[in-house]
């Protein structure tokens, strides 16, 4: 073997792919194992091999596990291990098979047999005496330095493999420290709603929802993105990018102020309606140092950079403040704010003067919409006149409702008297009632018996003539 040309030829496949030596020795170690095993060793065996880059000597031993009868299986599970396993289920479902269910403790625990990966304990310690069960024994092999064709190619597609998941392994811890902040990115391809940039060492995915309304993507167009998150999949690390996140802006702002990048300004919140309109709430921690002055830049080159690069998308840069009502009447720029009135439930009633009412709710509201976001409360705008209106209005529903509970509280006082009141009056209609209906039946009566005597006498005539 040439030392020299196999030491330089890991040294660049371990710059190229920007992983450890260590891990590239590792993986031929591994290689090599596995062409030893392929011409020389047996199924089942566990070949292990150490590499020397110095003077590229290999040495191979084989590992066993040092077993005692309680972690073997029996031959009575292993009879039952067999039925089950020839045994077919009549449907798939969701649930594990009665057996699984039952073994899988003991699964995890015992092993079967195999004198090609396995040692009793008993004869384990003959060779090395102090060793305990679960441990593993290595026993040296026969060095070998020809193998075949099947046994090189196995030990290439091992190389090739242990390398790509080492390369997998870099990229998903660089990229999972870089998470919160922005690249620069060239979009590659495009494929249906989702984009690819390449941002270095692997491709990120600008999906459709973080994606800015109204920007066009090409080929070889160069993007500065956010790094909202890295996920391990099975076909490696997937960065994902956004060009929507408000936190987008701040990191902007900090390649373009170095007063935000050294923290003697700092931004307190973001609101954000990707591309149309922001607004940014800036405190200066240092004296002297004007917060808003620092973001905008001399004639506005700091913010116009920013701009330029968000595709023109406005910015509002207001200075914070720990007074709510000033904050609020700060986030309301570029609209003057007369009065700030704090009410409970974290809402405001912000007064402006009537000229610049619609340029304080902006177009279609999105100015106080982005004011509410911004400061976290409920922002409700007014004119004066119709505060004033709407005040009148408040001490007449005031004044009614004092009458109005004046009125219940006599009504409540006098329900005894207006009860009493009224029972009397009601026994007195009763009373009346009565009588007028025992008079009726008395003159019924009297027109009744009238007749009958009438016919008496008559009767008593024609007795008489008779």
């Amino acid at each position: 073997m040439d030392i020299k040309n196999f030491t330089s030829a890991i040294s660049q496949i371990a710059e190229e792919k920007e992983i450890p030596t260590e891990k590239v020795i590792e993986t031929i170690e591994m290689a090599l194992a596995a062409a030893y095993k392929k011409d020389y060793g047996k199924k089942g065996q566990i070949i292990k091999a150490k590499l020397e880059p110095i003077t590229g000597e290999v040495k191979f031993w084989q590992v066993k596990l040092v077993v005692d009868e309680s972690m073997l299986l029996t031959e009575e599970e292993l009879e039952t291990m067999g039925e089950e396993e020839t045994r077919t289920p009549p449907e798939k479902t969701g649930s594990e098979s009665s057996f699984k269910k039952a073994t899988e403790g003991e699964a995890e625990k015992k092993v079967r047999f195999n004198e090609e990966k396995h040692i009793m304990l008993e004869e384990a310690k003959k060779t090395k005496p102090g060793i305990k069960a679960g441990e593993e024994i290595e026993f040296p092999l026969e060095s070998r330095q020809d193998y075949g064709r099947i046994a090189a190619q196995t030990a290439k597609q091992v190389i090739l493999q242990k390398i790509r998941e080492a390369e997998r392994e870099t990229i998903f811890e660089e990229y999972k420290t870089k998470e919160g902040e922005i690249v620069s990115g060239v979009v590659q391809r495009i494929e249906g709603r989702n984009i690819f940039l390449d941002i270095g060492k692997t491709l990120g995915i600008l999906p459709r929802e973080e994606q800015v309304p109204g920007e066009f993507y090409r080929p070889g167009q160069r993007l500065k993105v956010y790094i909202l998150r890295v996920e391990e999949t099975s076909k490696g690390p997937v960065v994902f990018l956004s060009r929507a996140y408000p936190k987008l802006i701040s990191k902007l702002f900090e390649l373009e102020v170095p007063e935000i990048s050294t923290g003697q300004v700092e931004i307190k919140s973001i609101a954000r309606e990707p591309g149309s309109r922001s607004k940014i709430a800036v405190f200066s921690k240092a004296q002297g140092i004007d917060p808003i002055g620092s973001a905008v830049g001399q004639r506005g080159a700091r913010v116009m950079a920013v701009i330029s690069e968000l595709g023109g998308e406005k910015i509002d840069i207001i200075e914070y403040s720990d007074d709510p009502e000033r904050f609020i009447a700060n986030s309301l720029s570029p609209a003057k704010v007369l009065e700030v009135r704090i009410l409970p439930k974290n809402q405001a009633i912000a007064v402006v003067p009537t000229d610049q009412l619609s340029l304080a709710i902006g177009k279609d509201g999105q100015n106080v919409r982005l004011a509410a976001k911004l400061t976290g409360w409920k922002i409700d705008v007014r004119s004066p006149e119709s505060l004033e209106t709407e005040s009148i209005a408040t001490e007449e529903t005031i004044e009614e409702a004092e009458v109005e509970k004046t009125e219940k509280k006599e009504e409540t006082e006098g329900v005894s008297s207006l009860a009493l009141t009224a029972v009397e009056t009601a026994t007195k209609k009763k009373a009346t009632e009565a009588n007028e209906k025992a008079g009726k039946t008395k003159k019924k009566a009297k027109g009744k018996g009238a007749p009958a005597g009438q016919k008496s006498r008559k009767t008593e005539k024609k007795t008489k003539k008779t």
